[in-house]
């Protein structure tokens, strides 16, 4: 299995204390988290895109470039790109800047986005969320494909004029994930495409994106694409991953911060149906424990789901040294044992996206960090 740190860069107090840094300082911590998960060997740094609400993660090109530059291997994604709100043009020039920065570490997630109030914002009907993410995912797939492009659709102005933007990706186009979260529109249009899927798993019952999950796997079959290629990556749960020596010690440590984050508003898991810890812990994604109940609980999830990437997020509310503590302890005390009872191709020599980077060995056996 490969392992993913996701920030949707959510910019808060402290639910119980109200301490909260400079919104410089909090973006200078997503660089750093970047930098350290690299060292602890991480396979993946994503960023998400949020417009609505306590969030500063408005511009994920921005702040994966500045990632690209302090960072040297570890590959960037997205989580996710609102491409309904994008124009397809736009997103091909600023992702591939990215993908150039990075020397083709760069992989996008696209969704709709689950902020209704981002819609009114750039002056589109929340009805045509959908249509808009079809229309403009089959654009920005030509545009990194295709030197030449012309076309029409619903919702911009055509490209009359052969089209070819700039910069071009690096080593040729980026792989493009889509994000499930409620229903089968994603999961369809990823298997129609032939293209992997990422599943939110975060406030639903596991059973409900098994769903999705099914479906996109039935849809990827029906249109005869490559099973070997059928990438899945699963999220974690609101609140973020918190480790202590025993799972008790981490309910009572972590349980008074997540049981306050969801009971407010505009913060990532305030729709949760898990309001407690102890419910969130034996019943929800939530990866908070000792590291044993930790590893087991991946395991129970890719049983089930068969994911290839396993993302966590930080509690970002915590100081950052706190935060930094429970990545290594998960780095040392928890990739290992899932990595040897769950691999996978992804990202090794059998995928042909590895070779965008110019990078052919398999980061699960490689030397480049002490988790593989």
């Amino acid at each position: 299995m490969r392992f993913q740190v996701l920030d949707i860069v959510p910019y808060g107090p402290h639910p119980i204390t109200g301490e909260q840094v400079s919104a410089a300082e909090r973006l200078a911590q997503v660089i750093e988290t970047a930098r350290r998960a690299e060292e602890l060997g991480f396979d993946s740094f994503a960023v998400g895109e949020r417009h609505a609400g306590a969030f500063l993660s408005s511009s994920p090109a921005v702040i994966l470039a500045a990632v690209a530059t302090a960072t040297r291997t570890i590959r960037l994604h997205t989580g996710v790109t609102v491409l309904s709100l994008a124009d397809p043009v736009r997103a091909a020039e600023d992702y591939a800047t990215v993908d150039q920065l990075s020397r083709g570490r760069l992989e996008i997630t696209i969704g709709k986005g689950n902020e209704v109030l981002q819609y009114p914002l750039f002056g589109l009907d929340v009805a045509e969320q959908w249509a808009l993410l079809e229309e403009k995912h089959a654009l920005l797939r030509r545009l990194w494909r295709e030197e030449g492009v012309t076309w029409s659709g619903r919702f911009r102005a055509p490209l009359t004029r052969p089209t070819r933007t700039l910069p071009r990706p690096f080593g040729g186009a980026p792989r493009i994930w889509h994000g499930s979260a409620t229903t089968l529109a994603s999961a369809a249009l990823a298997g129609r495409w032939g293209e992997p899927l990422f599943t939110a798993n975060a406030i639903q019952p596991r059973e409900n994106y098994k769903v999705l999950i099914d479906h996109w796997r039935e849809q990827y079959a029906a249109h005869g694409h490559d099973d070997r290629h059928a990438y899945l990556g699963s999220g974690s749960g609101a609140g973020g991953v918190f480790l202590a020596d025993t799972t008790r010690e981490a309910t009572l440590r972590f349980g008074p911060v997540y049981e306050a984050l969801t009971a407010a508003r505009d913060v990532p898991g305030n729709n949760t149906p898990f309001r407690d810890i102890e419910h969130a812990v034996a019943h929800g994604p939530s990866l908070v424990g000792s590291p044993e109940r930790v590893i087991e609980k991946i395991l129970e999830y890719h049983a089930l789901y068969r994911h290839d990437l396993q993302s966590i997020s930080l509690p970002t509310v915590l100081p950052f040294e706190e935060q930094l503590e429970v990545l290594e302890r998960f780095a040392a005390e928890v990739i290992p044992a899932v990595r040897a009872a769950a691999p996978t191709t992804l990202w090794g020599p059998e995928d042909p996206s590895a070779s965008r980077t110019g990078q052919t060995a398999d980061p699960e056996t490689d030397e480049r960090g002490s988790a593989a």
